[in-house]
């Protein structure tokens, strides 16, 4: 729906809030404002992932320990943790403090790109906020476990790590893209009716990233033996922990978006 604003504000005479953005603040306090809902997004996202994912983890180095005494025998086995730089128990704590450091660093770009998208956004702030988040997490997080989807230990060929990393970027790149595409016809067709701008940017976000994994190559590195009831979980935990950040993030955003906007509103 678009803004509207009356032309003078009654409290803030001589100011024309016809050009005010749906979220207000600065470039700098809208990165700020991020890197706090950030670190709390991340917190919680830590939180969910000790929960699922931790013992999933667990579980795939004790396969990885089992097939390396077996492969080794008795004598020349060592322990998974003996060549770990960092105690099992060391990546456990860190684990917060490395979801909290990636959520910070989300939420500081999640700003930026809010700061640039407000100026052409049609819609008020927090469905303009939860509209940015549902775009963000489906290009940088659903796109690329679409085809890319992340795995325990024992699973992957290290000597393909890197590859796979670029492969990775690759697919957020078309995840961004794709949303931009969606977006731009949107705004296109912002005559027509709502279902069809609805369906044409769905359509166009689809045919995108179909397009792009048919050109994406994949990976088929999952030992025979691995079991598929513990990738799966692992899988699903992965991709709930994303959702979770994500979903945070925005909802922590708008929350202090309304917060900073109250504080701006005139007394009358």
């Amino acid at each position: 729906m678009p803004l509207s604003f009356p032309a003078k504000s009654q409290g803030m005479p001589g100011v024309d809030l016809r050009t005010a953005p749906p979220v207000p603040g600065s470039f700098g306090a809208l990165i700020g404002r991020g890197a706090i809902a950030g670190i709390a997004a991340g917190v919680l996202a830590g939180s969910v992932a000790f929960i699922l994912g931790e013992p999933h983890i667990d579980a795939a180095i004790a396969i990885e320990e089992a097939q390396a005494l077996g492969a080794h025998g008795a004598d020349g086995a060592h322990s998974h943790g003996d060549d770990e730089l960092v105690s099992r128990t060391g990546q456990k704590v860190g684990l917060f403090l490395a979801t909290s450091l990636t959520g910070m660093a989300l939420g500081a770009i999640f700003g930026t790109v809010a700061h640039y998208a407000r100026r052409v956004a049609a819609l008020s702030a927090t469905p303009f906020i939860l509209l940015l988040t549902l775009l963000g997490w489906l290009a940088i997080a659903v796109v690329p476990f679409g085809i890319y989807p992340a795995n325990p230990p024992a699973v992957g060929d290290p000597d393909t790590i890197n590859q796979r990393t670029l492969l990775w970027l690759a697919a957020v790149g078309l995840g961004i893209f794709a949303c931009v595409a969606a977006v731009a016809v949107n705004r296109l067709l912002e005559t027509a009716w709502q279902s069809l701008r609805v369906a044409s940017s769905a359509a166009l976000f689809a045919a995108i990233v179909g397009l792009g994994y048919l050109v994406l190559p994949t990976f088929d590195d999952i030992p025979g033996d691995f079991p598929a009831a513990l990738l799966w979980d692992f899988r699903v935990a992965s991709f709930v922990t994303t959702a979770v950040l994500w979903a945070s993030l925005g909802i922590a955003f708008a929350v202090l978006t309304e917060r900073a906007a109250r504080k701006q509103r005139p007394l009358v």
